[in-house]
């Protein structure tokens, strides 16, 4: 199945089981979740890939969601928050409730190609019911700065979309300390270059290297990418961010990353 942009989502469907008879069912109640992708369940039913706050990813299924008089048609869509309930045991639980918890606009155009792309980056990286409530917040935060630029161009957008990176490394253990030598602990200096490496950290480095970062850039990247206006730091952010990006997915190119480099250069 493709999204209405050509994107074709990459998750495995996991095939639901029923709970064996005396073991204990897990009930979760009202939990804040988004809709990563929908997939058609039997005749009526969808079977869900979602992101939760506290149980991190995890596959739902929703019975008799796909009929015409279900009032979970309205409420399972993708970039809107959820409160969900459900329950079971094993790979897929089954939702029992969801409520629509409001507040955010639809995405469409370009801002709906970046969420696209956060969904995947969740989806390759970020392993089922491994719960990162900060990364949740940011996947909110991301989603609601989308919203609210309908009709922002590439440039504008940049910014949202390296900050969601950022976090997303930063929670998965994947960012190394920008501001210390990976192997000696030592303190970066302003006036030196450095190498990232994804799986050492930073390490010094000649200024001739391919590779040379000078210590004030990974410094002012230490807490997060710029909100706007240094052009330069913006822009070893983001090499930065494609760099261990690329290493942690073993090489390969997300569909939706590839997408906005070819169309907007993000």
């Amino acid at each position: 199945m493709r999204t209405e942009l050509g994107v074709e989502p990459v998750a495995v469907r996991p095939v639901p089981r029923a709970p064996r008879r005396g073991v204990s069912v897990e009930r979760v109640q009202e939990e804040p979740i988004y809709v990563l992708h929908s997939y058609p369940w039997k005749e009526t039913s969808l079977l869900l890939d979602v992101f939760s706050r506290r149980h991190g990813r995890l596959a739902l299924v929703a019975k008799g969601a796909k009929r015409p008089t279900s009032a979970l048609r309205a409420v399972l869509l993708g970039f809107q928050p959820c409160h969900a309930s459900w329950s079971g045991r094993g790979e897929v639980r089954t939702l029992t409730r969801a409520e629509w918890a409001g507040g955010l606009a639809p995405l469409s155009g370009l801002p709906l190609l970046c969420g696209f792309y956060f969904n995947e980056l969740l989806v390759r990286l970020l392993a089922r019911e491994d719960a990162h409530e900060g990364l949740f917040d940011a996947y909110h935060a991301g989603i609601a700065a989308l919203a609210q630029r309908p009709h922002a161009t590439a440039g504008e957008l940049e910014p949202v979309l390296r900050s969601f990176e950022f976090s997303l490394l930063r929670e998965l253990g994947f960012l190394p300390d920008l501001h210390l030598e990976g192997a000696t602990s030592e303190p970066v200096l302003p006036d030196a270059f450095y190498r990232v490496d994804p799986d050492h950290g930073v390490s010094a480095c000649s200024a001739s290297d391919a590779l040379a970062v000078r210590g004030e850039v990974l410094l002012a990247l230490r807490e997060g990418p710029p909100a706007e206006g240094d052009v330069a730091l913006a822009r070893a952010a983001k090499t930065l961010m494609r760099s261990l990006l690329h290493y942690h997915l073993s090489g390969q190119m997300l569909h939706t990353r590839q997408l906005l480099i070819d169309l907007h250069k993000l």
